[in-house]
């Protein structure tokens, strides 16, 4: 007994160790289901107590409890760390590709650019569009066709373009790899388990988020630059002179252009009649009595006007306020359809011509909703910033206490507090517009100066949208923009269908694989059989012990693995038949079936172990995830073959059990 005594207790020691790291996903499976239990009963304790709650507010407060039940108990979030890492296509969430905008980051280096610069550098854009030649090469040739050197826009006089264009390129890659690592920072922070980034080529990125199937979510997460600026707004009398001049712009245009005014009119004009919120008539036709293009405007009383004519005169007369509902404070009022119009008419060159050189037009974040429609507000602020998100040391999310109301509170270096405490000191009663990646998220009146460099944004709809805001001014601005240029999403359901039928599909691989081992080869399948159930044990704990993730593909190389793993068992069965057949003793047939086998089934699984390496060293995703588990199958396949299988014959031998072969 002696003589098997090592190789049992490295057995039991392989198992008790799988058995270990395998504890963890069952701690997380029980976890997951009592959470739920819990989350499902305090959403029927809200929804009887709150009938009029939203689901926003209901997903908020349940995240909270969530959060809380997760503080007061870390092995849930350890278990979940520790536990068998499932794939995207397993766990459900999103794949997305980026694209690094490398024209932007052209555009961002360049000093000066002008109209020639834009023109060069969106042509060159176009010319690259989805293919992986360098944009920088594009640009530079077609600048040099100009006659133009690029030192007119990089570097000094004396920089040929050879090295501009070396620089330029160490720019680009430099900016792909911080887009890398500050995705991957953002990733992180939010708590994404099993998360996938990968370079593709010389400007993608392959992004794989298992857990997140919101796309808004998603794109904020990622394509958020967190380009974070405090701007003063115009005050609003010069505001209105600006919306003014540029409505008397397009009506001049429109009255001598039979296709604008027929453009224009067929628009969406239901807020032109809200007189809570516009600027009555009698006002424009007062405020235009300075414009020469509006004399035609003047003598007009649109209430006179039959009702079927009134929105389509207006509409002629007054294109841009038809479209941006003027306010008091300076401010314009879009329904969500004519965004995207307001847009493009404000960035027309007859328009940019009437807006200053230091004002520009930026739109809320978030649309507010009246009388069942999404409405944005139109600010005109400061072109330059007064402060960037560069001074930002620390932002955090909380709720505030008057409102409820999902904020994020940010805290700024010495630097930025010095001057934050300048500009509001100077902006008394002004209005600051705090905007993050172009757009405005709060607007708030200064009402004193503000020292110790603290502030807060507001406007977030629940918790996620505060922690998402919170991650992306803390991980950093994005060197550049970035493109999704391609994107799936496998839902929850879906990834347990997968999980559920891939787990199906491994047991009755082994049930049928073992059931002809024992019909074939008798009481030596049986031992076959045994042998691949550590097999399996072995390859799960080892999956959990170095954190790889187990995928669709994966399973599938756990079946593979089955049927492989009793092609060592076929060939020292068929061996020990043959030996049995010359007289020889049992003991002696065993030790020749496992001897004069031992050269083949060594020579086809390093071969097969081979073939692994090239998959996961050249493949991406799931080829990776199917070399993965193919190759811990192949190791432990040869331990459950040579080592277990065989302490099982030789303790059969040493006790006299008869041993059948078939």
């Amino acid at each position: 007994m002696k003589e098997f005594r090592f190789r049992l207790i490295i057995i039991l020691a392989f198992i008790a160790f799988s058995i270990y790291l395998l504890y963890p996903t069952y701690l997380d499976y029980r976890n997951s289901k009592n959470l739920s239990e819990t989350l499902e009963k305090e959403r029927l304790i809200l929804k009887a107590n709150n009938p009029n709650i939203t689901k926003a507010q209901m997903d908020t407060r349940l995240k909270l409890v969530e959060d809380s039940i997760k503080a007061m108990d870390p092995s849930i979030v350890k278990a979940k760390q520790d536990r068998i890492k499932l794939g995207l296509d397993l766990q459900g969430g999103m794949r997305v590709v980026l694209e690094v905008n490398t024209a932007k980051l052209l555009e961002k280096l360049a000093k000066n650019p002008d109209d020639v610069f834009k023109k060069t550098l969106a042509d060159a854009e176009k010319e690259v569009g989805q293919s992986e030649e360098s944009i920088i090469d594009v640009f530079a040739s077609k600048l040099k066709s100009k006659g133009i050197n690029l030192s007119r826009y990089y570097g000094n006089i004396k920089d040929d373009d050879a090295d501009i264009i070396t620089r330029l390129r160490k720019d680009s890659e430099d900016a792909v790899s911080r887009a890398m690592e500050i995705i991957r920072n953002r990733v992180d922070q939010y708590g994404v388990s099993e998360p996938s980034i990968q370079m593709q080529g010389s400007r993608r990125l392959i992004v794989e988020l298992p857990g997140i199937a919101n796309e808004d979510q998603a794109k904020q997460l990622l394509q958020g630059t967190a380009l974070l600026e405090f701007r003063i707004l115009k005050d609003p009398e010069f505001a209105s002179t600006v919306m003014q001049k540029i409505d008397d712009v397009l009506a001049g245009i429109s009255t001598s252009s039979k296709e604008e005014k027929d453009t224009t009119a067929s628009n969406d004009s239901t807020l032109a009649s809200n007189d809570t919120t516009k600027v009555s008539n009698d006002t424009l036709v007062a405020q235009n009595n300075d414009t020469n293009t509006s004399t035609s405007r003047d003598s007009v009383d649109y209430s006179k006007l039959p009702e079927n004519e009134r929105e389509k005169r207006f509409a002629k007369d007054h294109p841009f306020f038809n479209l941006a509902n003027p306010t008091r404070n300076g401010e314009a009022l879009v329904l969500e359809d004519n965004r995207e119009r307001v847009k493009m008419l404000l960035n027309r060159n007859d328009i940019q011509k009437v807006i200053p050189n230091n004002s520009e037009f930026v739109f809320s974040a978030k649309p507010f909703v009246n009388e069942g429609k999404k409405i944005y507000t139109l600010y005109l602020v400061n072109k330059k910033a007064e402060l960037t998100g560069g001074v930002i040391t620390n932002a955090r999310h909380t709720i505030d206490q008057t409102t409820s109301a999902p904020i994020v509170t940010m805290e700024m270096n010495a630097e930025g507090s010095t001057s934050w405490a300048r500009i509001t000191g100077a902006n008394i009663n002004k209005r600051i517009a705090i905007i993050l990646d172009g757009v405005v998220y709060s607007a708030p009146v200064v009402r004193n100066k503000i020292t110790g460099g603290s502030s807060q944004i507001e406007g977030m709809d629940n918790v996620e949208e505060a922690t998402l805001l919170e991650i992306v001014l803390k991980a950093g601005a994005l060197p550049a923009p970035i493109n999704m240029i391609e994107e799936r999403t496998v839902g929850p359901s879906l990834g347990q269908d997968s999980v559920n039928k891939g787990f199906f599909s491994a047991i009755l691989g082994y049930i049928l694989v073992g059931v002809f081992m024992i019909f074939y080869y008798k009481k030596a399948g049986a031992v076959a059989a045994v042998g691949l159930m550590f097999t399996i044990l072995f390859i799960l704990g080892i999956l959990a012990g170095f954190g790889a993730t187990l995928t669709l593909p994966g399973i599938a190389g756990i079946i593979l693995t089955i049927g492989m793993a009793v092609d060592s068992n076929v060939l020292i069965y068929e061996r020990m038949r043959e030996e049995l057949a010359t007289g020889k003793t049992i003991k002696a047939v065993v030790d020749s079936g496992f001897s004069k086998a031992f050269s083949a089934i060594l020579d086809s699984n390093v071969t097969t172990l081979f073939t692994g390496l090239i998959l996961y060293q050249f493949g991406t995703g799931p080829v990776k995830g199917f070399a993965v588990t193919l190759m811990i199958g192949i190791v432990t396949s040869l331990f459950g073959t040579l080592v277990i299988a065989r302490l099982i014959f030789d303790y059969m031998v040493y006790k006299g059990h008869k041993i059948t072969i078939g």
